[in-house]
């Protein structure tokens, strides 16, 4: 539509609409909520010239830009250049951002934000968010083909692969996967295909056929292949993926890419007849509204509910389709594949005889153990062919990896559904399916979720790129068969030869052996795949200038990057490769925190020494630093010595950088520092409960050294051992287990079960931990005594843990028995976050709903109206605990992002520049302090007896005297 318009005449009249513009309904997709928020009922006056109607459709350029093709938008936006460049000394206002956009182009590079009007248009201009207008537009554009392109283009690729194929008579020159993917796309397109036909005849009752003709069967087979791969990959490692699984997965992701491609075929160029046409329609379009409209509130005047619906259903193409279709579609595309995908092995593999060609995957079916058996008793899988399992950790630089760190960034989050990605269905909380409390944080008021939304936006807004150098060292550690830095070794350990032998004995042992041997190789495989995956995405965005990663919640309010492989969350390999776009000076006290992180990433327990003991760790170390910068893997190699390897690289040759330079603190530096909180978990607690003691423990108090909780417990509870180790062991068995394992118990023994002790840790649980602990060390042979020792060593842990932190564990009872109170209403515990954040907890019992599909009858677990009484109890310390650590992140990030510092952040882990770390303590402390200047637990209480009026609640547990304000103090609380 935009080449009937003069040049000038399009761009100017972009430029002038200075007022907001109702948006076309007719545009409007449940898709793209976020982009195309129609105004309910509008369509333009018939009377408009019809060019003006088209621009006045959209709020904005970028809407319109989404809205044509790309080679109209690559018009549209040319024709805007010539202005630019017509006036190039002019400060030009540039077509303004959708609303949901104006953070993201609404704040420039340094974090400073614009004054908005309420419900108002702002004026942008090209130098906002440190990148020019028309590297920002192209940015977008290539955003929009990530989002929406990516099926598309690999099954144009394998057509003109075939196409090649086929003209030169030649196999290409392909990787493996690559040449199986292309092997196995033709039969299952042409047989999809055919399945398109059937179910579209008259008279076909297929339960997947409404849904199977809404893609053309070359994306559904890419989608198919691609999905199926990445299951398997990312699955048990044993080459297998649950059907019920791979089914939903599958079918969803058609439903996906079936609301995009109608989105895009909606808004394709109009040919000339239908915009000469267009006001005609759009008449015609309105009459028909108006009719239904009459139509329907007649007949809910007259309560015929059903035919009401039939109208809705009939006009409503794009609704939800629901996990049943997902199943009976994913399993019938899977149930082709099946049929249709074969592998033969390579010639070197082959025998003289004739080609041994056999089926790629296999569907067979399991029975369940007695021990984990709950509902139903067998489960059926997808299984690959070994050979196509060999391949899978080649396969990951092949595959169509969805949501991709995104080149611009995210749309602000508005809205449940409204946010982060452009096309792809982006949701604020990861619920699972839970209604309750998706229905939650879809009722709660856009004012009262606007602190979160503006928290997941400063979180998304962060711009990252790739590491280079770390890239190029893991490269080439991993060509050369990984082993190092933690990295899986890329090789299986050899199968143990069957013995010549009838020794039963000997015959079982090799049995033992081969069982492990094989688990070994399971756990390696998926590692490996794991690595390539990571691998995968970091190549693929090496090369760009930078990238932001979108972030949604869990139920309990702790953010998470949507991009699901290269994050910061993510192991020291992808926290090593990553590191912040934007470069800033050291100064003298960034040069000071750049050897105390690395310090910390070293760790061995330099860690747990005073700054100036960690600084002089770093300085005593200079020779092996430099070293591992300039020779990363043919010197010394000190650098692999550490706890987080890759990480402690990238500060190597940041510092050497520094350290060489004439004026170290004018290095620009892009490396993430940390300050991390001392077991979290109980900090949140001796805040809650004002207790002195927990605090003086946890770091809110200042001392000389960080305190360490962990080696407290350690020594209280080789106190208690000692005690025990002089009473008589045959009157007290306890004797014995003392004497047994005094000299194993250290920092690291007890270390998970404090940790986790502050979630709701049980004696059971307890002694599973301090059993692999003591496993590990190998030092007790017998498994009998190895349990009863791992039973006394959780005791007395326990023990220690509760005479420690007493005000935390009546804190976590008080919790614990709110929620008893509740559950036995058959009511979920609910609770509202200090930032206004809805939370129910999900917990239900789940009820079997079984659905033929022409694969299997799969059973599908729903949620039925009875709530889980012990698990809503027992979880709900731990989830609210989880929810204020959640709070007291997203507090600081958004006062970082106002002071104009970078910031990231990791639950309990923040993230921002060198130079920027003192700025960033002060205030992670001032809003720690803020968070609990607040009456939590009180106003917790009073939302329960709000809420439960006739119920009666536990007193509140009494509290210390600890003063908060000694945190803004305290050096180590956060180090």
């Amino acid at each position: 539509m935009w080449r009937r318009l003069p040049t000038r005449r399009l761009a100017s009249a972009l430029l002038s609409n200075s007022s907001p513009l109702p948006r076309a309904s007719a545009l409007h997709s449940p898709l793209e909520p976020h982009l195309l928020s129609a105004a309910s009922g509008f369509l333009p006056p018939p009377r408009l010239p019809s060019w003006q109607q088209d621009l006045r459709r959209f709020a904005s350029f970028a809407a319109a830009a989404e809205a044509v093709s790309s080679e109209d938008a690559d018009e549209l936006h040319h024709a805007l250049d010539e202005i630019v460049r017509a006036q190039p000394k002019q400060n030009l206002p540039l077509p303004q951002p959708a609303a949901e956009e104006r953070q993201a182009f609404g704040q420039d590079h340094r974090g400073r934000h614009r004054q908005r009007g309420r419900g108002r248009l702002v004026q942008v201009t090209a130098t906002d968010h440190g990148m020019t207008y028309h590297k920002y537009a192209s940015l977008r554009r290539r955003q929009i083909r990530v989002e929406t392109e990516a099926w598309e283009q690999a099954a144009k690729e394998y057509r003109e692969l075939l196409g090649d194929m086929c003209e030169q008579k030649l196999a290409p020159n392909l990787p493996y996967i690559k040449s199986l993917f292309l092997g196995w796309f033709e039969p299952l397109r042409d047989q999809i295909a055919t399945e398109q036909e059937l179910v579209a005849e008259p008279g076909s009752r297929a339960s997947h056929g409404p849904f199977f003709n809404m893609l053309p069967a070359d994306m559904m087979a890419v989608i198919t292949m691609h999905k199926l791969m990445g299951l398997l990959m990312t699955g048990s490692g044993d080459g297998s993926v649950r059907v019920i699984q791979a089914a939903c997965q599958i079918g969803e992701a058609i439903e996906h890419e079936v609301r995009i491609h109608r989105f895009l075929e909606k808004t394709r160029k109009k040919n000339n007849k239908e915009i000469g046409n267009e006001e005609v329609v759009g008449l015609d379009i309105v009459k028909e509204q108006q009719r239904l409209r009459k139509k329907v509130t007649d007949l809910m005047k007259k309560q015929k509910l059903r035919q009401v619906r039939k109208i809705v259903k009939n006009q409503d193409d794009s609704r939800p389709w629901g996990q049943d279709a997902h199943a009976k579609v994913g399993s019938r595309l899977i149930e082709l594949f099946i049929e249709t995908a074969h592998i033969q092995p390579p010639a070197s593999q082959s025998s003289d005889g004739p080609p041994d060609i056999r089926p790629a995957f296999r569907h067979e079916m399991r029975t369940v153990p007695k021990e984990q058996q709950k509902n139903s008793r067998r489960y059926g899988v997808i299984k690959c062919d070994p050979l196509v399992r060999q391949g899978l950790d080649r396969t990951a630089k092949h595959m169509v990896i969805p949501y991709m760190p995104m080149l611009i960034p995210p749309i602000c989050w508005t809205g449940y559904d409204k946010g982060a990605h452009l096309f792809l269905p982006s949701y604020v909380m990861r619920t699972h399916g839970a209604r309750q409390q998706r229905e939650a944080v879809k009722r709660a008021p856009r004012e009262q979720m606007q602190s979160v939304f503006e928290a997941l936006n400063t979180l998304g807004s962060t711009k990252w790129r790739v590491n280079k150098s770390v890239l190029s060292i893991v490269d080439r550690i991993w060509s050369s068969g990984g082993r190092l830095a933690d990295l899986v070794d890329r090789t299986d350990v050899p199968l143990p030869n069957k013995p010549d032998v009838e020794d039963e004995t000997v015959l079982k042992k090799w049995k033992w052996h081969l069982r492990s041997v094989k688990k070994e190789n399971s756990e390696r495989h998926s590692q490996r795949c794991d690595v390539e995956l990571k691998l995968a995405v970091a190549r693929k965005m090496k090369d760009e200038e930078g990238f932001y990663y979108p972030h949604n919640l869990d139920f309990r309010g702790r953010a998470y990057p949507m991009h699901p492989y290269l994050n910061h969350l993510g192991s020291d390999l992808c926290r090593g490769v990553l590191e912040f776009a934007e470069g800033r000076p050291l100064g003298k006290s960034g040069l000071r925190w750049l050897k105390i992180h690395l310090a910390n990433l070293y760790a061995g327990g330099v860690d747990k020494l005073s700054y100036d003991g960690r600084i002089a760790f770093s300085e005593s170390h200079m020779e092996e630093i430099f070293d591992s910068a300039d020779r990363p893997l043919e010197g010394k190699r000190w650098w692999l010595e550490a706890e987080d390897p890759f990480q402690c690289l990238a500060v190597c040759m940041n510092l050497a950088e520094a350290l060489r330079s004439s004026s170290p603190e004018t290095v620009i530096s892009h490396i993430p520092v940390h300050q991390d909180g001392s077991c979290n978990g109980l900090q949140h607690y001796a805040a809650l409960g004002r207790d002195k003691l927990g605090a003086i423990a946890v770091n809110l108090v200042a001392g000389d050294k960080p305190a360490d909780v962990y080696s407290g417990i350690a020594t209280r509870v080789v106190e208690i051992m000692r005690r025990d180790a002089q009473k008589d062991p045959s009157a007290d068995p306890d004797a014995a287990r003392a004497r047994l394992i005094l000299d194993q118990v250290d920092r690291k023994l007890v270390k998970q079960t404090v940790m986790t002790s502050v979630y709701g840790v049980t004696y059971v649980g307890a002694r599973e931990q301090i059993k692999r602990r003591l496993k590990e060390r190998g030092l007790i042979a017998d498994d009998a005594e190895l349990f009863g020792a791992s039973c006394y060593a959780a005791k007395v842990t326990l023990t220690a843990l509760g005479e420690m932190f007493q005000a935390a564990r009546s804190i976590m009872n008080w919790l614990g028995d709110c929620a008893k109170v509740i559950a036995c209403e058959n009511e979920p515990v609910k609770w509202t976050t200090p930032l206004g954040l809805p939370v129910v907890q999900p917990y239900r019992k789940l009820g079997r709903h079984l659905i033929k599909t022409s694969l299997q009858v799969l059973t599908l677990q729903r949620e039925t109206d009875k709530v889980m009484v012990k698990r809503q109890r027992t979880a709900f310390p731990p989830n609210f605990v989880h929810s204020l650590d959640g709070s007291h992140m997203m507090m600081t990030a958004v006062a970082c992002r106002r002071q104009g510092l970078n910031f990231a952040g990791v639950h309990d882990s923040y993230w921002t520049h060198a130079c920027d770390v003192d700025t960033m303590n002060r205030i992670l402390r001032e809003k720690f302090v803020e968070l609990y200047d607040t009456p939590i637990l009180e106003n917790l209480l009073e939302s329960f007896e709000k809420s439960f009026p006739t119920l009666k609640f536990p007193q509140l547990p009494e509290r210390g005297d600890f003063d908060m304000k000694d945190v803004l103090e305290s050096p180590y609380f956060f180090n």
